[in-house]
């Protein structure tokens, strides 16, 4: 990938400490972007601004948080000057059977995915109005298919999709883009998190091919920089899922008819899986959390 292509670009992404949200900081950089990381790691951005190409800088905030994402908004447009794009990346997951779920760990999926991309939209169309800028909302593979065993994520990313496609319609006429990338299973610390998870493995190992692939997060990404330099509405990670949006309508009748075959074959191991925030990130969600709950704050 050769610099120059975002030159003198402002680009803020959110959930920037680790997985798909890192590795798209760097190549965004690389193309020669200024980029605002946001996340809630605050020695994981330190690092993460250490390994960029360009003039950065990095907040500590929860997504959630409308004050603390307008004073990201405003300091961000103050250090920086502008922000041209906006990738609301941020996001956690939890899987297991609705029934018996941990309430807590369910409700905190659809709030960072779906209200932390709502939030961050609210906080930094200003800006982006000023710019003519780009939104774009990070969904899934989850939005266009109905996985059972992860109905919190798939409702959140579901939301976080038709969201994006009803501000789509809101801001058009004002000069801002908006966008919705479509990643499948990508090698990342909250995919090897969930895959901890015997029954949550092995259920993915048994969707059809493609679905039940692992890819790396080099090319997804990189397809994501490409999308974001053409202010793409869709943007697709991995080539395939172009072709999931056709058939959409009939998968839920389709899953669910296979669905019940495969849970029967799992059985009471079902009662057996993991309730809370899957891998690094949602430990770390966990913990800022609980610090809040506490009284005690972290900024950088």
């Amino acid at each position: 990938m050769s610099a120059g292509r975002l030159d003198g670009q402002v680009a803020v992404v959110t959930g920037a400490a680790r997985g798909v949200g890192e590795l798209l900081a760097r190549k965004l950089s690389a193309r020669g972007a200024k980029v605002a990381l946001v996340g809630l790691e605050a020695d994981e951005l330190e690092a993460v601004a250490g390994r960029l190409h360009t003039e950065c800088a990095h907040w500590y905030a929860d997504v959630t948080d409308d004050a603390a994402m307008a004073r990201v908004a405003q300091e961000a447009g103050e250090r920086f000057g502008r922000v041209d794009i906006v990738v609301a990346n941020a996001g956690v997951a939890a899987g297991g059977p609705v029934e018996g779920s941990d309430p807590d760990a369910w409700r905190r999926v659809i709030e960072v995915n779906l209200i932390g991309g709502a939030v961050t939209a609210r906080a930094f169309l200003p800006a982006l109005r000023r710019s003519h800028g780009y939104f774009l909302q990070i969904a899934s593979l989850a939005a266009i298919v109905p996985a059972p065993m992860m109905s919190a994520y798939c409702a959140s990313k579901s939301g976080a999709e038709a969201f994006a496609h009803c501000l789509r319609a809101e801001v058009a006429h004002q000069g801002v883009r908006v966008g919705v990338g479509y990643l499948s299973w990508t090698d990342t610390d909250m995919v090897r998190g969930a895959d901890r998870d015997t029954v949550l493995r092995e259920l993915r190992q048994r969707l059809p091919w493609p679905a039940n692939r692992t890819y790396p997060p080099g090319p997804a990404v990189d397809r994501i920089v490409a999308g974001i330099e053409r202010r793409a509405p869709q943007v697709y990670a991995q080539w395939w899922l172009r072709g999931t949006q056709p058939v959409r309508g009939y998968l839920p009748g389709v899953i669910a008819r296979g669905a019940g075959r495969e849970l029967r074959r799992f059985g009471p191991r079902l009662a057996e899986m993991g309730q809370g925030l899957v891998g690094a990130g949602g430990a770390a969600d966990e913990a800022a959390r609980g610090r809040r709950a506490a009284g005690g704050t972290r900024g950088a």
